[in-house]
């Protein structure tokens, strides 16, 4: 079914700025199709979800559709493919927007059948100089783009011109993806706010439900569910990602799913959950005492990290580096590692001797963050564009060659998320063995700073406590 939430002149304008781009690069035909449908059994399909780029140029969710961008000179032309009416099928699966309502419905300056699509591309692709098309991102689309290509190189006697170079899309497309317009801004931030709301809902659920008793006991399960509730019933269609919801030493384990493992008083529970709103991702992650109090060993934890996440915000705003607020939050929980024991500094020195060692990813093992908006791990270089490589050490210690990190620029969005994550071993203070603390919130880089998109839902242990007790 056709979800045309948003107007047409919105991805008019983003049309526009590929066949600028199209025209600066030489000129060409860019071919972009929507994703397929996907069975999830004999009997029914996965719930749909259109193709991010696609959708970020045309607003339409339909399956079974594609956008063809013809740039050359001055002149853009952008025409769309999808499926015929056919009253029909429409009774089963909804209705079509079908080709003859789709040039005033989404402003594309043609449409036809979806079934005409091979007769009509080979005369799209003829005489021009290039074509653009997503690379390894829609399987078989290589060999039907060359198969498009074959028919074009069959009519070269009678003067038509095959393009003499194949471009990936996602060149372009991932650079304007990367900076959020304010139709992009809104939409993140009304995502968020829902996303925060599921958060609340969820902690004021796993107190009021331990404090009540519940009949077999608070399950990760019941938290997940209260998460989805309060998502789909402010509009959102889906959730961005698996929902994390980890009990106790579950959250020790990254991409934990929520499961059936009951919750109990004294225990933490992190929750890593967010919501889809039409076509854009919102991630937050809190953690917090199933009972609503923390102990004291998680109190320490936590302020760690909370204050590990303050540095990585302040570290966030332009003219930094993408780098930065990772470096930022790292230092705040080295040196909570060192003051609390869970790394000695008789054996392992200083912040930057750690740094150095590597050590503190034996509780850190992951990155502050990474870009988010139509999808939750968003598209877009990590490294500065034209800038050359330089020596530096990779993950593992090893010096490797890398371009520096990306500089930050107003209307980027991005994850801050550090953690702690403390199994057991040897040597570690047995009262933080199978806490796991993570904080997250989306971070829009504005022209001073930036400003955190989830903060409805609070993250001060202290406002935490609070929220859980009414």
């Amino acid at each position: 079914m056709s979800t045309l939430l948003n107007p047409s002149a919105v991805y008019a304008k983003r049309r526009a700025a590929i066949g600028r781009a199209l025209v600066k690069a030489g000129g060409g035909v860019a071919v972009l199709p929507t994703a397929p449908e996907l069975a999830r059994n004999r009997d029914c399909d996965f719930p749909y979800r259109h193709d991010s780029y696609f959708y970020y140029l045309t607003g339409f969710s339909e399956p079974g559709a594609w956008l063809v961008i013809e740039a050359s000179g001055k002149t853009v032309k952008s025409t769309l493919f999808c499926r015929p009416k056919d009253l029909e099928r429409e009774i089963w699966d909804g209705i079509r927007l079908g080709p003859d309502a789709a040039p005033a419905q989404l402003g594309v300056d043609a449409a036809f059948s979806l079934d005409t699509l091979d007769d009509k591309m080979p005369d799209l692709l003829a005489n021009q100089p290039a074509v653009w098309f997503p690379f390894a991102t829609h399987k078989g689309l290589e060999t039907q783009v060359d198969g498009w290509l074959n028919k074009v190189r069959a009519r070269v006697r009678l003067g038509a011109e095959c393009p003499q170079s194949q471009h990936d899309l996602c060149r372009l497309l991932d650079e304007m993806r990367l900076v959020k317009d304010a139709h992009e801004i809104a939409i993140l931030r009304r995502a968020g706010a829902i996303s925060a709301g599921g958060h609340v809902r969820a902690m004021q659920t796993s107190a009021a439900m331990l404090r009540n008793g519940v009949k077999g006991g608070l399950r990760e399960y019941h938290l997940e569910a209260e998460l989805l509730h309060e998502f789909r019933r402010h509009g959102s269609e889906f959730p961005a990602y698996t929902s994390i919801v980890a009990a106790g030493a579950n959250a020790c384990v990254l991409h934990y799913r929520a499961g059936n493992a009951e919750l109990k008083p004294g225990q933490l529970c992190l929750i890593d959950a967010g919501c889809e709103l039409e076509g854009y991702a919102s991630d937050i992650t809190r953690t917090f005492p199933a009972d609503g109090k923390f102990t004291p060993a998680q109190r320490i934890l936590y302020d760690i990290v909370q204050a590990s996440q303050e540095a990585a915000i302040a570290a966030t705003r332009p003219g930094k580096r993408f780098i930065d607020p990772h470096n930022a939050a790292t230092r705040v929980l080295i040196e909570g590692m060192l003051d609390t024991g869970l790394l000695a500094r008789a054996k392992h020195g200083s912040v930057d001797d750690v740094l150095e060692s590597g050590a503190y990813r034996q509780f850190y093992m992951h990155r502050t963050g990474h870009w988010m908006g139509m999808d939750v791990h968003d598209c877009g270089d990590y490294t500065e564009p034209g800038s050359s490589p330089q020596p530096e050490k990779d993950a593992l210690g090893q010096m490797v060659m890398r371009k520096p990190s990306r500089i930050l620029k107003p209307g980027m969005v991005l994850t801050i998320e550090p953690g702690l994550y403390v199994r057991p071993a040897k040597g570690v203070p047995k009262k933080f063995w199978d806490i796991g603390i993570r904080i997250e919130d989306d971070a829009l880089v504005t022209a001073k700073g930036c400003e955190l998109m989830t903060r409805g839902v609070p993250v001060k242990a202290d406002e935490i406590e609070a929220l859980m007790r009414g």
